[in-house]
């Protein structure tokens, strides 16, 4: 295979700067400095500020041409989100919301834990960042398969718990910050804020703790099998 065939067979990987900007920057700003009266209105600026997220899902859609069932979640919860606003719901129904997509992430990974097949092992070892056939293989002629899947269901029950802090933290923020009712000038700055105080107090220490997962993957992995770090590596 050579090189512009290894490439164009590859995912093409999302540009984290890019979901930043467009799923947390520009929206907050919209909403907490440009949905006054005077600007773009309450409806109007909550409409553009949630363009972006959507603009962007539907790009990268259309960039990677598979679907990103994390982004399909963010998509439907910016609809949600608008639909809140729209009609003018009860502002309990967004803390809700904001519970809801974190807490149904965790469950399904809970689920496929019980199942014998957890998802954390999908999301960490690929052939795309590890030599999975060496690893197994390795962990075979060592009889430590069985001892690898143990682990690895530990380590799926802590990312199952990492969903249900961020479930909490979301619906604590929401209740804490979104206090106005839903339609107003207020109820939009209040969305912004929370939109970007969410990213240093519930996006960061959560990807710490899955940093910190797949840390323990890999030393699990090179204790049990005896490779190095190296070794395991698809620098291919």
């Amino acid at each position: 295979m050579t090189t512009s065939q290894k490439n164009s067979s590859e995912p093409k990987k999302n540009n984290s700067l890019l979901e930043l900007v467009f799923n947390i920057i520009i929206p907050s700003i919209i909403l907490m400095k440009f949905s006054s009266p005077e600007y773009l209105g309450s409806v109007n600026g909550l409409i553009v500020a949630l363009a972006f997220p959507v603009g962007y899902a539907i790009y990268d859609f259309i960039k990677v041409k598979s679907l990103n069932y994390i982004s399909l979640l963010g998509f439907i919860s910016t609809l949600l989100t608008g639909g809140i606003a729209l009609f003018e719901l009860n502002v309990e129904w967004l803390a809700i919301k904001e519970a809801a997509i974190p807490a149904i992430i965790g469950i399904i990974v809970l689920i496929s834990g019980f199942w014998g097949k957890p998802l954390l092992a999908k999301l960490l070892l690929n052939n795309l960042v590890f030599k999975i056939d060496d690893i197994y293989d390795a962990l075979e002629k060592a009889e430590n398969t069985n001892t690898f899947k143990q682990k690895m269901s530990k380590a799926n029950l802590v990312l199952a718990l990492t969903f249900v802090f961020s479930s909490v933290m979301n619906y604590v923020l929401a209740k804490w910050i979104v206090t106005s009712p839903a339609g107003t000038t207020e109820f939009n700055e209040q969305l912004g804020q929370m939109t970007l105080i969410s990213y240093p107090v519930i996006v960061i220490p959560s990807l710490i703790m899955m940093f910190g997962i797949l840390f323990y993957v890999v030393k699990i992995i090179t204790k049990l099998t005896g490779m190095k770090f190296d070794e395991m590596l698809n620098a291919n």
